[in-house]
């Protein structure tokens, strides 16, 4: 339904999900739902559907006895019952009619997913700018601080989405990792193969052709630590978390590497040591040549 309106509007900074109707046997649709996510109950459902906020593809409501039909799109408020708030706040940098930079705190997810909702930075910001269809351009880890790019708008969307693919932009990271003089060392690009790994959280390396690249130079280095500045030339999920971790230093306080920490482990007083630090491009709208830093910074730990 893209360039089209969605048939329920965006609520408190949430817009509808979407299911689509697969060919099946399930007598009513309400059926059909509550067998489709068990986490949400029966009687929840029915309540939806009362309030009139579960509709078809056509902005028709879905009633509790309106028969199964297949296919068909459905869309629903996703709600959550409780949620714990991220004591962090984001930081609008700029906002013109295309684009919106914010500065994101660390522990925010970009989107929701999971047990984020409400707390994800899109979210928060549709609420705040009471932009409807804003969109993030790419996404940076719910662990990791720095540099987030939205879409404001859909007619535009692609000129900018397409410069991360194609390459026209220039990321830059900051990160702070363990150092031992005289036997660290880094490389000036390090690259590999990055693949899935057995638990669907994390990504791993395999001998092949390369298909993750990053830039990596030595910012500052002292007390056992070293502060790097990593460029990715890729974007591969978790690429430079990874990347450090095979290169013998993972970023401090990383919960995902080498160990997979707990969830619901998160600590506020040590968030992962990796700042989306600054980006630059050539705007595929106006032409400018644009430079985005972000406010915060990371330091080596007190001797």
């Amino acid at each position: 339904m893209t360039g089209q309106r969605l048939p329920l509007p965006t609520r408190d900074g949430v817009g509808p999900s979407c299911v689509g109707l697969p060919q099946g046997a399930w007598p009513t649709i309400a059926e059909f739902l509550i067998e489709r996510f068990p986490a949400i109950t029966r009687e929840a459902w029915l309540a939806r559907m009362e309030a009139r906020d579960v509709v078809d593809e056509h902005g028709v409501p879905v009633t509790a006895q309106r028969r199964y039909q297949a296919p068909l799109r459905v869309y629903y408020y996703r709600t959550l019952d409780a949620e714990v708030r991220i004591p962090f706040d984001e930081q609008v940098l700029f906002q013109d009619d295309q684009l919106v930079v914010v500065d994101k705190p660390p522990f925010l997810p970009v989107t929701p997913t999971g047990k984020y909702l409400q707390e994800s930075l899109l979210v928060r910001l549709k609420r705040k700018l009471k932009l409807d269809d804003l969109v993030p351009l790419h996404r940076i880890d719910r662990s990791t601080a720095g540099l987030v790019l939205f879409s404001v708008r859909p007619e535009t969307r692609g000129a900018y989405q397409a410069m991360f693919p194609e390459r026209r932009i220039d990321k830059h990271y900051e990160a702070v990792v363990p150092w031992q003089p005289g036997v660290s060392s880094v490389p000036g690009t390090y690259r590999s193969r990055l693949v899935d790994d057995d638990h669907f959280m994390r990504v791993k390396e395999e001998a092949g052709e390369p298909n993750s690249e990053t830039r990596i130079a030595v910012e500052q280095a002292a007390g056992g630590h070293a502060l790097l500045r990593l460029s990715p030339v890729t974007g591969r999920k978790h690429q430079l978390r990874v990347h450090c971790m095979a290169l013998g230093m993972p970023i401090v306080n990383d919960p995902f590497y080498p160990v997979l920490l707990p969830p619901d482990s998160d600590d506020f007083d040590k968030p992962l040591q990796l700042l989306a630090k600054s980006v630059a491009f050539q705007d595929p709208v106006s032409g400018e040549l644009r430079r985005f830093t972000s406010p915060r910074s990371l330091a080596l730990p007190p001797r």
